[in-house]
């Protein structure tokens, strides 16, 4: 009896003691049986996030908080990660909640997998959140805007407002039918095809002189492309010229580039400068010409003697003429 009751006692023990670890992993509390390593990080504020609260990272749990302690003037967390999860040094870290009622946790942004790997007792870089309260205050001024904002149009601003409205169209509500009453004469005109308006909109033959007219636009545009292309072709080709003379080839970019034509020019220059220098001292044929007086009067005479010898032969006729050829040649 004795043995049966130690055993029931034992089986109820063992039965316990599974249930309770079956909770505990349920409810996230049975993390010491997990093997793990610590990562501190530190916050300036935790918003209400208390220990045991989840570790994610991109929305999978991947550890809980194990910590929370004041350091200085921020708090200091320490987290409990996994195992079989790897934290880089570029991770950051980041206090959420889910929802306005829901529970606190630290979300982890992956970093890249070339940075260095969190040693354990590691320190993580950290980021802030806008704390809920703050976010409930300035909802708060949102709201009392729009409160003093419907509360500013109350019956008399709105006649305040609209006053003057009335006002204006009552004194001007004469031009106001003669305005309209003109737009509808106007529309009616036109729906009727009459006036300028009217023709454009109803006339066929207006329309098809207008189509006609830009057919004959978009001719002179296209001509106006050919024009363009055949300029862009010219201005191609000059280009080429100019690069030819450039280079040195052809007559004219050997006029610019080769020195044996600078040379002969040169030389040729020099040659008749010396020509020009012996016309002027009178040496030579030309430059007794221009400067040898005695030579300019037996130019003169013979001239002259030349001169009246033509007019004998007009004197004497065709007879004197063909006289002095027969006594010439016998």
């Amino acid at each position: 009896m004795k043995n049966t009751l130690e055993t029931r006692l034992g089986i109820f023990f063992a039965l316990a003691l599974i249930v309770a670890v079956i909770i505990l992993e349920m409810v996230g509390a049975a993390d010491f049986f997990k093997k793990g390593y610590l990562v501190n990080c530190t916050f300036k504020n935790v918003q209400e996030l208390k220990k045991g609260d989840p570790v994610k990272m991109a929305g999978v749990e991947i550890g809980r908080v194990e910590n929370i302690r004041l350091m200085d003037t921020q708090a200091r967390v320490t987290m409990k990660i996994e195992g079989k999860y790897q934290l880089h040094t570029d991770s950051k870290a980041t206090i959420k909640f889910a929802g306005l009622m829901g529970q606190n946790f630290i979300s982890i942004e992956g970093g890249t997998s070339v940075a260095p790997r969190i040693e354990p007792n590691g320190v993580m870089e950290s980021g802030s959140q806008p704390d809920l309260s703050e976010l409930m205050a300035k909802l708060q001024n949102v709201a009392s805007g729009v409160e003093g904002l419907t509360k500013s149009f109350s019956a008399e601003n709105l006649s305040t407002l609209i006053g003057p409205m009335n006002d204006f169209l009552r004194q001007n509500s004469t031009n106001l039918t003669a305005i309209l009453s003109n737009t509808a004469n106007v529309t009616l005109q036109i729906s009727q095809g009459r006036g300028t308006m009217g023709k454009l909109i109803y006339d066929e033959a207006l329309y098809n002189t207008t189509m006609a007219t830009i057919s004959s636009l978009q001719a002179a545009g296209s001509q106006a492309q050919g024009f363009l292309a055949d300029a862009r072709g010219m201005l191609g080709k000059a280009s080429g010229v100019m690069d030819d003379i450039s280079t040195g080839h052809g007559t004219v970019g050997r006029l610019f580039k080769e020195d044996t034509l600078y040379v002969q020019t040169t030389d040729a220059m020099d040659s008749l400068k010396q020509i020009l220098e012996k016309i002027n001292r009178g040496q030579g044929t030309v430059g007794k010409l221009i400067n040898d007086e005695t030579f300019l009067k037996n130019a003169r005479m013979t001239l002259q003697k030349v001169d009246k010898a033509t007019e004998g032969l007009e004197d004497q006729g065709p007879l004197s003429v063909l006289g002095i050829a027969v006594n010439n040649l016998f």
